[in-house]
């Protein structure tokens, strides 16, 4: 394994365990650079929820560091208190059928 590969799982590790709610996503909140990383910001945001957003795009390494650490093959990825939840499609799902704000109340986070 070289240097790098160990930087960016320390730099993913870091991030989960620093933040509670963690996007690795395509662009930034205030500018997504696909559809599926703004539909879970936008679920996100009408949760009115902190978040923490990393943009994979400013990283070859990350971008395919965050697949292998999750083994996922797919971006975005949404972490809450260090577990992954999943992608766009799964976050989607949880968040129209109610799951996803059980989850983060069962992780003591405040949803609107």
């Amino acid at each position: 394994m070289n240097e790098k590969n160990i930087d960016v799982t320390e730099l993913i590790n870091n991030e989960i365990n620093t933040n509670d709610i963690v996007l690795f996503m395509k662009g930034t909140p205030v500018f997504p650079m696909c559809g599926f990383s703004a539909a879970v910001v936008e679920i996100l945001s009408n949760l009115k929820i902190k978040f923490k957003s990393i943009n994979v795009l400013e990283s070859d390494d990350l971008r395919e560091g965050i697949k292998k650490y999750s083994d996922w093959p797919t971006i975005p990825q949404l972490y809450i208190k260090k577990e992954f939840i999943g992608g766009c499609d799964i976050i989607k799902e949880m968040y129209e059928n109610g799951e996803l704000v059980k989850l983060l109340n069962s992780k003591n986070i405040e949803v609107n």
